[in-house]
């Protein structure tokens, strides 16, 4: 039991440095190197190394081992699918059954308060990359489905990078402002159609920023690799 808590603990944090782009595209994690790390043997480095390959974050090479999965188009348009069939069955779930009023008005105050923002300096990227991350799951918990809840999470994990540049602009974030707000208000009048309309525009408004989030990660972690 011991030795699969620790795999699990290696994986965990592995996991988090390649979705925060700790870790480049292409390199290599040495077995030897995280062994002495973590301060383990080799059994939960190695059984942390397949977890990560299961879940497509490592690239198996022979006689390479493992190295951090090169991100691909087509692999995050399909996540931006899966996503945005969870979200369209959460607001319709939502829509059409009474939502926590508390949890409800706590959200519209948010989102009110962010899109009184007037100007530029007052965008912080990192800070909202969280609050619209926690907008969506807050919505999947509130169908208490907790397996719903753990699939989005573990999707918006893997486009972390696409929120990190998502919300740049004064423009952008009074867009997606107005689709959180729409969208509340439509759960709040059981309007189901709405409610579906507005997230699926909110979805594919993120989406239309996956090719420029993924070329400005790319340049930050080469960037941040270099020596100064």
């Amino acid at each position: 039991m011991e030795k699969i808590n620790l795999s699990f603990e290696i994986f965990d944090t592995l996991k988090k440095r390649i979705i925060r782009w700790e870790y480049l595209p292409g390199q290599r994690l040495i077995e030897e190197s995280l062994c002495h790390e973590f301060g383990v043997s080799r059994i939960p480095v190695r059984e942390a190394l397949r977890m990560l390959e299961d879940n497509k974050l490592v690239d198996k090479v022979p006689y390479r081992g493992c190295t951090v999965k090169q991100p691909d188009l087509d692999e995050i348009n399909d996540l931006y699918d899966v996503r945005l069939a969870l979200e369209l069955f959460i607001v319709e779930q939502l829509a059409t059954r009474e939502m926590s009023p508390d949890i409800l008005q706590a959200l519209i105050q948010t989102w009110r308060e962010l899109s009184a923002y007037e100007t530029p300096d007052a965008i912080d990227p990192f800070r909202l990359a969280r609050q619209d991350e926690s907008f969506h799951e807050t919505l999947a918990q509130a169908t208490g489905n907790k397996a719903m809840f753990d699939l989005l999470h573990s999707v918006n994990e893997r486009l972390y990078f696409t929120r990190m540049t998502d919300i740049t602009t004064l423009d952008r974030m009074r867009i997606t402002c107005r689709h959180h707000l729409q969208i509340l208000q439509a759960i709040e009048a059981q309007d189901v159609a709405v409610a579906r309309q507005t997230m699926r525009a909110n979805v594919e408004f993120g989406r239309t920023n996956v090719e420029s989030a993924l070329r400005d990660a790319l340049v930050r972690a080469y960037m941040s690799s270099q020596p100064n």
